[in-house]
């Protein structure tokens, strides 16, 4: 398989997915641009080879044409990060993507508009009625995967090499981010320092461990983190449950919740999680006490109490300070650490503390050794929030592509390039 390092690209055209779907506020400024400084180094490597690039991506998720999600938006940030101006064509498939790609020179840059603006991105029909019958849907979806084809032919006809550095996306089998590849060999199909970097560092957790392995797995659903966490069972040592989901777990064993959020129709499920746990001799740490609050909201009152042990009127928003020691002793005694997911409702700062006391304790074992690997939304926002970012082994940017990967599944934007 050909690699960035290894490829020269003087007189190449790269077409390069990444992923600028950068927040925006109501003026449209970037209000954290985390994405796009995480694929410069790719970009900045194309042109100081002497190669062109023709940036791609989308950004959010347009019903058509809508201005509110143009990339015009960060074209200038971005060329104020690429360090030379980038040029930009109004429609990707449009006349003037067409002639500005055929005439970009040596070090030049060309952004297209959103490649959401077109439904054969996806390939998922649009503007069906609700009352649509199987035929008129079948016909529509195959329609829109001929679409697909033609508008991945498109885009691979501006350049000589396709570069994949949007992990973002990488779970999605879009016309950018996977069919577009069927049209390079596999000499001129590569993956970015980006997306090298991501599925590195999901490997080296998931299949050339260091142990003893602790994966902290938050967020408020069993439902949500099932595949994972039933994945991860046959690959840790320790498996810290947290967030929300901690009250279906309790309850599932007999304890009291209060007005904490749960599922009571995956208690079941949580006892068969934790049979699953002792079957393959994982550790399963769940918490001992919670900080319990009367409404949801930073200004609540609250109380220390026994994680099964709340009071009816209140509700569980974080982990106590005996689970914060029981977490950080786990981890502190790891080698290999994924966090997915924080202990709490760690935006309001009345109840940041468990999950700042996790990310510490992660910190302290990075600082001894141990590799880390930060990933999922809520977990970025917790290491940035609490400004140690920098000081683990790897943040992801990967949300549910990450997810997946480390589900087992295999991601059609990494299938394409390396076929597995």
């Amino acid at each position: 398989m050909q690699t960035i390092d290894k490829f020269n690209f003087s007189g190449q055209k790269a077409f390069v997915r990444v992923d600028f779907n950068v927040p925006l506020d109501e003026k449209f400024n970037i209000t954290d641009d985390t994405r796009i400084r995480a694929a410069i180094p790719t970009l900045k490597k194309i042109l100081s080879d002497g190669g062109s690039v023709i940036i791609a991506s989308h950004l959010g998720r347009p019903k058509g044409v809508e201005a509110k999600y143009s990339l015009q938006h960060i074209l200038g940030h971005v060329s104020k990060l690429l360090g030379v101006p980038v040029e930009f064509a109004d429609d990707c498939l449009g006349r003037e993507a067409i002639e500005k790609s055929a005439a970009l020179q040596a070090g030049q840059a060309l952004m297209l508009e959103n490649l959401r603006f077109y439904a054969a991105e996806e390939g998922k029909p649009r503007g069906l009625s609700e009352d649509a019958g199987e035929e008129e849907i079948a016909a529509a979806k195959k329609a829109e995967k001929a679409n697909q084809k033609e508008m991945a032919k498109q885009l691979a006809s501006y350049a000589t090499v396709y570069v994949n550095d949007a992990f973002g996306t990488a779970h999605r089998a879009h016309a950018s981010t996977a069919i577009i590849a069927d049209y390079f060999d596999s000499d001129h199909k590569l993956f970015g320092y980006l997306m090298q970097n991501e599925i590195d560092a999901v490997e080296k957790v998931l299949e050339n461990t260091v142990r003893p392995f602790t994966a902290i797995m938050g967020g408020s659903k069993v439902s949500s983190k099932i595949e994972i966490i039933e994945n991860l069972l046959t690959k840790v040592n320790n498996l810290i449950i947290a967030g929300g989901m901690t009250y279906t777990f309790t309850k599932a064993m007999g304890g009291k919740i209060g007005n904490s959020i749960v599922e009571d129709d995956k208690l079941d499920l949580a006892l068969s999680l934790i049979q699953k746990a002792k079957d393959n001799n994982v550790n399963l740490v769940l918490a001992v006490d919670a900080k319990a609050a009367d409404s949801f909201s930073n200004d609540a009152h609250t109380q220390i109490v026994p994680a099964g042990e709340i009071p009816e009127g209140w509700e569980g928003l974080d982990i106590g300070p005996e689970t914060e020691k029981k977490f950080a002793e786990v981890i502190e005694a790891s080698k290999t650490i994924l966090w997915n997911g924080p202990t709490g409702v760690f935006e309001f700062d009345n109840f940041a503390g468990g999950s700042k006391a996790v990310g510490l304790a992660i910190l302290k074992a990075t600082e001894n050794g141990a590799f880390s690997l930060i990933g999922g939304g809520d977990s970025v926002a917790c290491v940035n929030k609490f400004g140690i970012a920098d000081k683990m082994s790897y943040v992801s940017t990967g949300g549910g592509a990450l997810l997946e990967f480390i589900e087992g599944k295999v991601l059609p934007g990494i299938k394409a390039i390396r076929g597995y």
